[in-house]
């Protein structure tokens, strides 16, 4: 189905019970692109051969994917075919008779990049053509097996008027340039001499400004690194590159792995569907994660940069030297990349600071995708459109399961695992299986019930029950866990699961963990194997407050009856610092649930005096870093709540629950906090490294807590900050303190951030997101007001993030409001957007996953522009899947 064609029939489900090997494979793949901006020509010459591995037998017709291309010829081994020789649909060419041994297809066809809005394929933006073919995006570009099993070497020639775009870029290395005689064109030929399936093809043409360096490998090659900007912002490439280099040093020194050619690009684009995409050799970038400045960029921006420049370089081996054989193993590449990027930024980060900043993401976005209808295995077993499978549960949750796994064999164990995965798989398109058995056989352990991690939706409950007897000197912990059903998973198998604990005496000190019968531990991880299991520890001379789950060694949620005095005295003494932190979030959790019932009753909210106490005592510890003391200060959002209530959830009630405790907190630690933000303030010259983002991110946590304590002096205080900043880290942290003020200090400071940024579309995507952010009634008709903005449009998908995604993501009271206005205002934006770009407006319409768990009113709302959306007769297949999804 085409993406503006009336959907006559429901679109069926692909499933990976029905993978087959596919019929034929390419061994080789010559592309010409003459490129021009409503009628682009590419000439395809493919090598073909019968696949040995393929049960369809050898005269299996010959099917190839193709959309929204118009075809213009093609040829068999040199002989036209006649249109009697093939048939051609709005997603396929199908050649019913091709040789039985190897043969040569030349196929030329025709697409129109400027009229190319979805962004998938090539398209042209700003004047620049540029690619984007993961998952399905080379069928809009050429007909070809589009599907990551079918490896092939690509070359590539690419043609264009100089004048239009003088940089021509492709995969590989670069072997030929010059002008075409007798034209005002020129060429550029590369060659990728590793094979790689189609959705790693990348090509990008424009006039492009860029930034080099370059890198030695440990074998002693010298690699050519470019980033590829708009001309006038090489100088925001500076941070970019250096996080390049550390990444590209961390995976020899981490994982033996050297980059394999002979030049290194990126290049970053203004308008892109994705963050980023691993093309091999030639990288593309939305351009915020590039471009970084202290003027221009945060601290936060920052650290995105380098984390996902990582990412993308890790993926030369986890993705692209080694690939997945089909989509439902996208976990194969992604999950155990941001395991690889996870672990890059904690080692030249704090890692105690990462790993809260990766459960605060996962448990926002995935746990509450497992609570809802949304739910879906890492492994997903079926799709409609597999651009929705792009989610926090096959990336993050993907990581998780990584990480368990490493933690169960041990790091030396998981790096020869990761050796032999590499030995064994290069160049080839591999399964889960293949992954989790070198694994196994690397660490000698059977890892079969391991594997229902990667089959079974839903996030564990551990549910643990102690006991301690004096008389004995034994401490007991009981765990039982449960997985809640999810769609087509009603009953679950018991998981592997490391578990790690440790046991905090009443002195405040760790207690010696000797399991009765076994003797010392040597790692303090348990393992959960069974639906429920006890373990015993001897030589305990007093009853202990358990520490569990430390590090957040599994993704689950815990379920225990320790009280809030427990909690407190873990957030004081306990030596983990992710417990720590973890104790802190779990005693707020408490306390407001019980404040967002009172606020929903109409009683009286209570201040918080032990909570604020506790959270003194830990930010007057000179051993804390500064950057764990910030993290200490965010309290659970506002969505983590949500799904901790988990059923007739009033959205507004928890926003007022957790803004009195924030004013309540500003109050107490009122001291503490104005010292803080006088002690930490700086002068000279910004750096982005992480001791200097730590002091600066606990002086900005703090002027949020003072700007929520006191309306006026807090607004005063918060705009003065802006007047003064130094650098965009202060100036935005500003500016998010007084959009939580109904202050007019508010709208003074955003006007004139505007005013100063209005030319840099980076910013003024801040600027978008700011306003959409305010947690007030009349937000709702100033997004609608900003929708009409010179500063939107809807075909830039960072603006569409910017504005409507942050304001049904980050400002959950407002969204929700109880006239269901919001709700409107998402699925009118849905529907316009969709025949424009169905991967973005499917994740708009991923914003309400969360319907069932409101309360009646809200509820029937929400349901009613969900079955809207449905009812509309052209919906893209990825937009009508996620609907279909929420509804159940």
């Amino acid at each position: 189905m085409s993406e503006m064609t009336m959907r006559t029939e429901t679109p069926q489900p692909v499933r990976l019970s029905d993978y087959r090997p596919p019929t034929h494979t390419i061994d080789e793949v010559a592309l010409t692109v003459r490129l021009a901006p409503q009628k682009t020509l590419v000439s395809a010459r493919l090598k073909v051969r019968p696949n040995p591995k393929s049960d369809a037998g050898p005269d299996a017709p010959l099917v190839l994917d193709g959309e929204a291309i118009e075809l213009r010829g093609i040829m068999l081994d040199g002989v036209p075919l006649a249109q009697g020789d093939y048939a051609v649909t709005d997603e396929s060419l199908t050649i019913a008779r091709v040789p039985a041994g190897p043969f040569e297809l030349e196929i030329e066809t025709a697409c129109n990049p400027e009229a190319n809005t979805a962004l998938s394929g090539l398209y042209r933006s700003n004047g620049t053509y540029c690619t984007q073919c993961e998952a399905q995006g080379f069928r809009r570009i050429t007909y070809y097996p589009d599907r990551p099993d079918v490896l092939a070497r690509f070359t590539t020639r690419i043609e264009a008027r100089r004048s239009d775009a003088p940089v021509l870029l492709a995969n590989g290395n670069l072997v030929d340039s010059g002008e075409i005689e007798g034209t005002e064109k020129h060429y550029a030929v590369w060659e990728d001499p590793f094979p790689k399936p189609a959705y790693l093809f990348a090509l990008v043409a424009g006039n492009l400004a860029v930034f080099e360096d370059s890198f030695t490998t440990m074998s002693g090659r010298e690699v050519a690194l470019k980033i590829y900007v708009e001309p006038g912002k090489e100088d925001r490439c500076a941070w970019a590159m250096a996080s390049l280099k550390s990444a590209m040093r961390w995976d020899e020194e981490t994982f033996g792995r050297e980059y394999d050619l002979d030049i290194f690009m990126i290049v970053a684009v203004p308008d892109f569907n994705m963050g980023a995409m691993e093309n091999k050799g030639l990288n593309v970038f939305n351009d915020k994660y590039i471009l970084a400045r202290p003027d221009t960029a945060t601290d936060q921006d920052y650290a995105n940069i380098e984390r996902i420049i990582a990412h993308e370089y890790f993926h030369n081996w986890t993705g692209n030297r080694i690939t997945c054989r089909d989509w439902f193993q996208l976990c194969l590449k992604e999950g155990l990349t941001v395991f690889r990027d996870q672990e890059f930024s904690s080692d030249v980060r704090s890692r105690p600071v990462r790993r809260i900043s990766d459960v605060r993401l996962l448990r926002s976005q995935q746990f509450s995708e497992d609570a809802g209808p949304l739910a879906h295995p890492v492994r997903p077993s079926s799709y409609i459109e597999i651009n929705n499978f792009y989610t926090a549960t096959v990336y993050e949750k993907g990581a998780e399961v990584v990480r368990m796994l490493h933690t169960l064999i041990g790091g030396q164990a998981f790096r020869a695992g990761m050796d032999l995965y590499f030995a064994r798989h290069d160049g080839e398109a591999v399964t889960m299986e293949d992954f989790v058995a070198c694994m196994a056989e690397a660490s000698g352990r059977d890892l079969s019930q391991f594997f229902a991690w990667y089959e079974q939706a839903g996030t564990p409950r551990l549910i643990v029950t102690d006991s301690y007897d004096e008389t004995a000197g034994t401490y007991s912990l009981t765990v039982a866990q449960e997985t809640p059903p999810t769609p087509d998973q009603p009953d679950k198998k018991p998981l592997d699961i490391p578990f790690a604990v440790g046991l905090v005496g009443p002195d405040g000190q760790e207690m010696p963990l000797v399991l009765d019968g076994e003797g010392a531990m040597e790692r303090p991880v348990l393992e959960l194997t069974q639906r429920e299991q006890t373990f015993r520890f001897r030589d305990v001379a007093a009853r202990p407050v358990p520490s569990l789950n430390r590090g957040f060694s599994a993704p689950v949620r815990l379920e225990t009856d320790l009280g809030d005095g427990d909690w407190l005295f873990l957030m004081s003494h306990d030596s983990d610092p992710f417990n720590r932190w973890e104790a802190a979030q779990i005693y707020a959790k408490r306390l407001l649930i019980r404040l967002a019932g009172d606020a929903s009753s109409g009683a009286p909210l209570a201040d918080a005096p032990d909570f604020a106490e506790a959270l003194g005592r830990s930010l007057r510890d000179q051993s804390l870093e500064p950057a764990f003391k910030a993290e200490l200060l965010g309290l659970p959002s506002e969505t983590d709540l949500a799904g901790e209530i988990a059923r007739n959830v009033d959205p507004q009630a928890i926003h007022d629950a957790r803004r009195h405790l924030q004013a309540s907190l500003g109050r107490a630690l009122s001291g503490e906090l104005q010292d803080i933000y006088e002690r930490f303030a700086t002068s000279g010259p910004y750096s982005p490294d992480a001791d200097s983002a730590g002091r600066r991110g606990l002086r900005n946590a703090a002027l949020g807590l003072i700007a929520m304590a006191d309306g006026e002096r807090g607004a005063a205080q918060a705009f003065e900050h802006f007047r003064t900043a130094e650098n965009m880290t202060d100036t935005i942290a500003a500016l998010s303190a007084l959009t939580r003020t109904n202050r007019p200090e508010r709208d003074r400071a955003l006007d004139a951030f505007y005013a100063a940024h209005s030319g840099d579309h980076l910013l003024v995507d801040k600027w978008l997101m700011l306003n959409a952010a305010i947690p007030f009634p009349e937000t709702l008709e100033r997004v609608r007001t900003l929708m009409e903005h010179e500063a939107f449009s809807i075909t830039r998908p960072n603006n569409v993030r910017a504005l409507i995604g942050a304001f049904a993501g980050l400002n959950p009271a407002t969204f929700n409001d109880p006239s269901g206005d919001g709700y409107r205002l998402l699925a009118d934006v849905v529907l316009e957007l969709d025949p424009l770009n169905p991967q973005v407006a499917a994740r708009l319409s991923g914003s309400f996953k969360t319907w069932r768990m409101l309360e009646p009113g809200r509820r029937a709302l929400a349901k009613a522009e969900i079955e809207r959306i449905r009812a509309c007769k052209t919906l893209s297949r990825d937009v009508y899947e996620i609907v279909t999804r929420i509804l159940g």
